[in-house]
């Protein structure tokens, strides 16, 4: 980009910080109405929340503050990439969002928004769109050329359902070709492309077993108005196929190297899904693992037996279960949060640890101050939304 877009759109950021929610949020509307094909990529919970039109806000930005240095955005663009090519977005998408995207800058910023804006603002667009573009495909054909990889969606079959709380069900398909299936690391989820009363659905799940099973097994919750949670549970019997795409994903389990530090999965609800492939995947191994999981109360806890049952096999293992809400014959180790005080009795003197969490905004926003607090360092704290990429900073 020349000097000259550059600075208009620096110039730019103040109106923006001032209506980019409205920008984001009309953006949507519009883009809706104009290409209701693309709703399918977007969760409906997460717009009428609005996170989702927040978080773009957030992105624009922080692209247009930072665009003479990427270098400084460039952190968040690994999970953008990722949480793209999970839900298939290809090349003939970025032209439909940038359109729309400069019609809701026009319509809401109205005089303010010449010409030059715009046209500053589709060249910036369409310089991130190329690079968003060439990763993309980057993981695509990385995914294409492993063993047992594919590009787009494949068709899998459930092969087995199991209840593993009163609310989380565990869904294990299997590929209907009978070939093998991609290696995936603990923490990355397929994507499913579901069609629901005649309405296009794509949905992430975390797988929840470890690599190397003839399966991929995604654990899911029935969530209240959730389309695609409760068609899963409510119609998605034994032998019911599926189009999946492809693992993807950054919130992964890092290698351990010669000196692996403690292991600490944090996680409240649903969101101990990806913490089990995780668990699955070390607790043999040796590496100390401490498991917290917070839950309402039994009823709603899942794989308690099964942690259980691994920690009873390896003394690495170390779970710890909160309830907040206990029933008269749950047993938890502690009851009400996951406090500072939990935290701390769990860690090294050195707090040297590798801290991964997971599940609701509030719980891992208190889990995040919390580690830091207590001096983990803050590259090892490691987290994911399920949603839009959100800021855990209070």
């Amino acid at each position: 980009m020349n000097p000259q877009t550059i600075a208009i759109v620096k110039s730019t950021v103040p109106a923006l910080q001032a209506h980019g929610e409205a920008i984001t949020s009309h953006f949507y509307k519009i883009m809706f109405e104009g290409h209701p094909q693309v709703k399918a990529f977007f969760n409906e919970a997460h717009q009428a929340a609005g996170t989702q039109a927040r978080a773009l806000a957030g992105a624009v930005i922080a692209y247009g503050a930072h665009i003479d240095r990427l270098e400084a955005i460039a952190g968040a663009l690994p999970r953008i990439i990722q949480k793209h090519a999970a839900l298939g977005v290809l090349p003939e998408h970025y032209p439909i969002v940038g359109h729309y995207l400069l019609r809701a800058v026009k319509e809401v910023l109205g005089d303010a928004a010449t010409d030059e804006v715009i046209a500053a603002w589709g060249e910036a667009y369409e310089s991130l769109a190329g690079l968003l573009i060439a990763a993309e495909e980057a993981v695509y054909s990385a995914n294409a050329a492993q063993p047992g990889g594919w590009r787009g969606t494949r068709e899998f079959r459930v092969a087995r359902r199991e209840d593993e709380s009163e609310v989380i069900t565990s869904f294990y398909l299997e590929p209907v070709d009978g070939g093998a299936l991609l290696a995936f690391t603990p923490g990355q989820y397929p994507t499913l492309v579901l069609e629901i009363r005649g309405q296009p659905v794509r949905r992430n799940y975390s797988l929840s077993d470890a690599p190397g099973k003839p399966w991929y097994r995604i654990s899911v919750k029935k969530e209240e108005g959730g389309r695609a949670s409760n068609w899963l549970h409510e119609a998605a019997a034994v032998g019911t196929r599926l189009q999946v795409q492809a693992p993807c994903g950054d919130f992964v389990l890092q290698p351990a190297g010669e000196q692996a530090r403690p292991l600490v999965l944090v996680t409240g609800g649903v969101g101990i899904t990806p913490a089990m492939s995780m668990l699955e995947s070390v607790a043999h191994t040796g590496r100390p693992v401490h498991f917290v999981h917070a839950a309402r109360h039994g009823g709603a806890h899942a794989f308690r037996t099964r942690v259980d049952a691994l920690a009873q096999r390896h003394a690495n293992v170390k779970p710890l279960y909160v309830y907040d809400a206990p029933r008269d014959t749950d047993t938890p180790h502690a009851t009400g949060f996951v406090t500072r005080e939990l935290l701390a009795g769990l860690l090294p003197e050195d707090r040297d640890v590798d801290l991964y969490f997971l599940g609701p905004k509030p719980f891992m926003q208190a889990v995040y101050a919390n580690g830091l607090a207590l001096g983990v360092p803050k590259q090892q704290l490691r987290y994911e939304f399920f949603g839009p990429l959100e800021a855990l900073e209070a």
